[in-house]
Parts: structure tokens; C-alpha cells; sequence
């Protein structure tokens, strides 16, 4: 799993590269890539994000901590429960005096429902509303091109329902893919390893 996700990543970037540089108004080229980025980081990727307190952030604001990623959508009530039941175990689990180095973050598949003040809703009914707890809505576009480097699919089938990968990912402080797990009521084990080897 973690590579045929760094194997999509690789191409993702590639594509971004490739285009990275487009003319403006007057002709001079304008740089999207960050060169001071590795060619596997997420922080590569452009445009801005809401997070569940109204702000608006790049992915690379993320840069300089751990990071744990899920994608789910708020209304979801099958999975999605699931998934937020295990963050929230690999939460418990990590030591309190480093969760200052962490970042647990969930993007929305629906940004057309999951805006700001919903996703601000569901942090706080699931107990998810620490400093640690990230909640991310995007447009459609930087959405899709998010979960095809995390390797994540999804399609709605429903005005209200989607069909989705389950994966959590983790990602060193320079956003570089280190572990995945994927599926519902697997053992964290091994996230949870990787994720206190990359803290302490």
C-alpha cells in the first residue's frame, strides 16, 4: 500500500512540475512549485484549504509536525464512524507530552456540505477539538487531486452518500508518506509504532 501511494505521488508531482511554471498578465512566469520541498512531500500541492475554525491554510502550514490523515465526510454513517473511532484510538494511545508534535488530520470528500461551521459541529459532538484535531475543506478539484496522492477513492452514490477507500496515512513533519493502514477494525499496532518512532 505505502508503495503504490508513493508511486502516486510521484506521478502526481511529476504532473505539477511539469506545469509549474505558467505565464501571467504580463508575460512573467510564475513558480507554483516549492522547491524546498522533496518530490514525494504533500506540500507540493497547491490551494487553500477551511479549516473547522474559519481559517484559510495551504497544506504546507501543516509543515513541522507528524501528521495522521483520513478522508471522511460528516454526514457518513457507515465507515466514517469507524474511522474517526480509530484516530481517535491512535490519539489515546500516543504520550500526552507529545501531542504538541502531532497533527490528526481529516479532510472532507463532500466540501460542498462539510463547510467550516459543520465541520467545527462534528469536531466538537466527537470530543475532536484540541489543538491536535485538524478538519480541512477544500474545492472539488483539490480534493480529488489530494486523495489520488494519498491513493484514496471515492464516488458519490447519493446526494448524501459516497463509497470510499478507508486509509489512514502518516506523514513525517516534511510531509513525506511513511505508513499507511487500510480497512475498518484493523490492529493500529503498527501506525501507532511508526507514528511514536517519529516523535520520540
Amino acid at each position: 500500500m505505502k508503495n503504490k501511494a508513493i508511486h502516486f505521488i510521484i506521478i502526481i508531482l511529476f504532473f505539477i512540475s511539469i506545469s509549474a511554471c505558467k505565464n501571467n498578465s504580463n508575460g512573467n512566469a510564475e513558480t507554483v512549485i516549492d522547491s524546498g520541498y522533496s518530490g514525494e512531500s504533500i506540500f507540493n500541492l497547491k490551494g487553500n484549504w477551511h479549516t473547522q475554525n474559519n481559517e484559510t491554510i495551504a497544506l504546507s502550514a501543516l509543515q513541522g509536525k507528524t501528521l495522521v490523515m483520513v478522508m471522511i465526510y460528516t454526514s457518513c454513517k457507515a465507515a466514517c464512524p469507524r474511522l474517526v473511532a480509530q484516530m481517535r484510538d491512535i490519539e489515546s494511545k500516543m504520550p500526552t507530552d507529545k501531542l504538541d508534535q502531532l497533527n490528526f488530520v481529516l479532510v472532507s470528500i463532500d466540501p460542498e456540505t462539510d463547510d467550516p461551521k459543520r465541520l467545527k459541529a462534528f469536531a466538537i459532538a466527537n470530543n475532536m477539538n484540541a489543538p491536535h484535531w485538524t478538519f480541512l475543506q477544500g474545492t472539488k478539484k483539490s480534493v480529488q487531486e489530494f486523495a489520488n496522492v494519498l491513493s484514496v477513492k471515492y464516488k458519490q452514490i447519493s446526494p448524501m452518500d459516497f463509497s470510499h477507500s478507508n486509509i489512514i496515512s502518516v506523514f513525517n513533519t516534511k510531509g513525506e508518506l511513511i505508513h499507511q493502514q487500510e480497512g475498518l477494525g484493523v490492529n493500529n499496532k503498527e501506525t501507532i509504532t511508526t507514528i511514536i518512532k517519529e516523535i520520540v
